[in-house]
């Protein structure tokens, strides 16, 4: 009523006619006012994280727009616009190709945090399906902020994929001190130990059949597969490559990282220039 009549009368005229206090009516007036905008706003964000963000870093990119809201507020909002994350999703345990009995040892030794840029790179192999068949995604991952440095795409899983993602590579490979990965043939042998040789990069393997040793890169694709290729669907390996190419860019420059001060992982090494 008081708002209907705002452009005729007062609101403290109208407020004492009715026995509250002008208070009571801004007070009930904002928050209405943020009711109403926020279901849109977190929409926004949901979609802007491609359907991935839960609570939490909704939470952060509103306190990013100066809105101050619970996760269990988002929680409520997000389950009445039938805002699903892909992360409700069931995982699947990817296949292990057999290893090899290479006496390189695991240099890394899970020293996975407190890294200088390029100072330690690691990868795995992950399997897409294209068109009815196994593809497979090659990353290389810098544990300084978690950047994807180097992908590629291809319809086998061998060393040519894994030489095509380092190529990928646009920093200077003189300046990566350590590879480590885990001990799949198509990481550990004559062509990718020459590309190595050539640059100086030293190896480290995991030990034999324990994923933890390269946990990063595990943890890296599970967070691929459910951002990105759970719910896709690709026609043919160019179709893979080109949205790969787009996804790549959004998760370095535009994803938060609880890890990184929810930062994306451009934005922190800009910081640290």
């Amino acid at each position: 009523m008081i708002r209907n009549n705002a452009h005729k009368y007062s609101v403290s005229a109208m407020c004492e006619v009715l026995g509250i206090a002008r208070s009571t009516y801004y007070y009930e007036s904002t928050k209405v006012t943020e009711d109403d905008s926020l279901p849109e706003e977190i929409k926004k964000i949901f979609k802007a994280s491609r359907n991935n963000y839960g609570t939490r870093k909704i939470k952060i990119e509103l306190e990013k727009k100066g809105l101050t809201v619970s996760r269990r507020r988002i929680g409520r909002i997000m389950k009445e616009e039938g805002l699903v994350s892909n992360y409700t999703v069931a995982q699947y345990k990817p296949y292990k190709s057999k290893v090899n009995e290479e006496p390189i040892k695991n240099k890394l030794d899970r020293q996975f945090d407190n890294q200088k840029e390029l100072a330690v790179v690691v990868s795995d192999l992950t399997y897409v399906r294209v068109n009815g068949k196994w593809n497979y995604v090659c990353l290389f991952v810098d544990l300084f902020n978690r950047e994807i440095i180097g992908h590629s795409a291809g319809s086998h899983k061998t060393a040519d994929l894994v030489y095509k993602a380092l190529t990928s590579i646009r920093r200077p490979l003189h300046h990566i001190q350590m590879f480590h990965t885990d001990r799949g043939s198509e990481f550990k042998n004559e062509l990718i130990d020459g590309a190595l040789e050539i640059f100086d990069i030293q190896r480290s393997l995991s030990m034999k059949g324990c994923p933890y040793d390269n946990a990063v890169a595990e943890a890296m694709f599970k967070v691929v597969k459910t951002e990105f290729t759970n719910a896709a669907h690709f026609n043919c390996l160019e179709q893979l490559e080109l949205e790969l190419n787009d996804y790549v860019n959004w998760f370095n420059n535009i994803r938060i990282h609880g890890t990184l001060g929810y930062k994306s992982p451009v934005e922190f090494r800009l910081m640290t220039l």
